[in-house]
């Protein structure tokens, strides 16, 4: 009787404890490597996970489980997430990570970690990402409305108007000390907390692959001081946390000269491990889904670009990740349901780019596709979100149901699929010894 007592409060002692992972990513060459191993991926953007593993009433455990169960058998073993929203506005989903400088959603910080858990548990790293050019997530602007006291100037998203004003709101944020140190307040959160769930520093927990700086930062004709916010931030990153890799989340180098950012210079700083690029053939204007002619083009000026990144990233002697793509169904359509074939056909060809560069030892190291709407779907499609909608991969200010992959989109399954077994042929991922208990 004894013994049977004891073996039950065993059992229910291991139940208790949470799982995280063993081996941080790291680089060698230019090649991302977990232990002796090869880390070579090809994964995704899942935005809203901290908003799913809430406990909290607008939180969705058993759904953020299933989608990263199907994740997981569709091969994805990366995952580029938010761990930052501040303030509230018109284009921004809520609830937010940090309503107020300072001041966080318990339930959210919770959902996060909860989400970081799950990631490990699967075997998946996570791309952490700590800020955002853009006003989604609140972002640079919100900062500096706490900081000035002033009114968050918004772009006229509804009405198609310009988005000058608020671009050049957002620019002040690199000049403005209060509102850099709210940021860097934020950052040095993340990274100091310990996840409530596991027990788990976050800097000391190897599900987390890197810590990005921002979602598409710009510097515009601020460059100057846009690089030396990435140097110096790196650098504060780096003093906080030895375990993990640090890059920026910028577009590369875009299709706009006037953006004011550059692969090259951006990334020169010692304390940026890695460098990412995103491509947009529609938001750049070069593929219209009303002239299908346009699509043959806009491939051929993609891999142009990826060839362009790819050769700078060689010069950097740093690896390069393609982390943001997408397009949108047939015609344009929000409606799910509509065909896919466009979209699934510039899948295959910056998967297939992908597999190509990492057999050819190129930098170009992996690749996520935005962005993962799974089993929700648009509540309105072609609207933008509204408090009590559905979550799915298109953030607030964008038109819902854009650049979402549902769960039953099977052709872009299929071929996400073929492309995650093909990576696994070339570039195994280290399984051995993945998962420890964490007192």
């Amino acid at each position: 009787m004894i013994k049977i007592f004891f073996s039950v409060i065993a059992v229910v002692f291991i139940l208790s404890k949470s799982y995280a992972q063993v081996g941080f990513v790291h680089i060698e060459n230019q090649k991302f490597m977990i232990g002796d191993a090869a880390y070579n991926y090809i994964g995704t953007n899942v935005w809203y996970g901290m908003h799913l593993g809430s406990a909290g009433p607008k939180g969705d455990r058993m759904r953020l489980v299933q989608e990263l169960d199907q994740l997981q058998s569709l091969g994805i073993t990366n995952l580029r997430i938010m761990a930052t929203s501040e303030g509230a506005n018109p284009y921004q989903n809520t609830p937010t990570l940090q309503p107020e400088p300072g001041s966080y959603n318990k339930e959210l910080l919770e959902g996060l970690d909860y989400f970081l858990v799950e990631i490990g548990k699967r075997n998946m790293k996570a791309v952490v990402c700590l800020g955002n050019f853009w006003m989604w997530s609140g972002g640079f602007a919100q900062y500096v409305s706490w900081a000035n006291d002033t009114d968050l100037i918004l772009p006229d998203i509804d009405g198609g108007g310009s988005w000058d004003d608020f671009i050049q709101y957002a620019l002040s944020f690199y000049a403005n000390k209060n509102a850099m140190r709210m940021y860097r307040d934020h950052v040095k959160f993340i990274i100091n907390r310990t996840n409530s769930i596991s027990g788990v520093a976050y800097k000391k927990d190897p599900t987390i692959m890197s810590w990005q700086l921002s979602n598409e930062p710009r510097g515009y004709e601020h460059n100057e001081a846009y690089r030396a916010w990435i140097a110096k931030t790196a650098t504060l990153i780096k003093k906080k946390d030895k375990n993990h890799l640090v890059c920026i989340g910028s577009e590369g180098s875009t299709n706009s000269k006037n953006a004011g950012i550059d692969l090259w210079e951006d990334n020169q700083s010692v304390n940026i491990d890695y460098a990412t690029t995103h491509v947009w053939i529609q938001n750049w204007g070069w593929f219209d889904p009303n002239d299908t002619a346009s699509f043959d083009a806009a491939v051929a000026k993609s891999i142009a670009y990826l060839n362009d990144q790819n050769e700078i990233a060689k010069k950097l002697k740093k690896p390069l990740v393609i982390e943001e793509f997408g397009v949108s169904r047939n015609g344009g359509a929000f409606t799910p349901g509509i065909s896919t074939s466009f979209r699934d056909k510039y899948f295959q060809q910056i998967f297939e780019y992908t597999l190509q560069r990492i057999q050819n030892k190129d930098p170009i190291q992996g690749c996520n596709f935005w962005s993962w709407g799974g089993q929700e779907k648009a509540t309105r499609p072609g609207g933008f979100w509204k408090e009590g909608d559905s979550l799915i991969g298109d953030p607030a200010h964008e038109r819902q149901g854009w650049y979402s992959v549902y769960h039953d989109d099977s052709s872009t399954l299929k071929i996400i699929k073929k492309y995650t077994e093909g990576l696994d042929t070339i570039s195994p991922v280290q399984k051995k010894n993945a998962l420890k208990l964490v007192e």
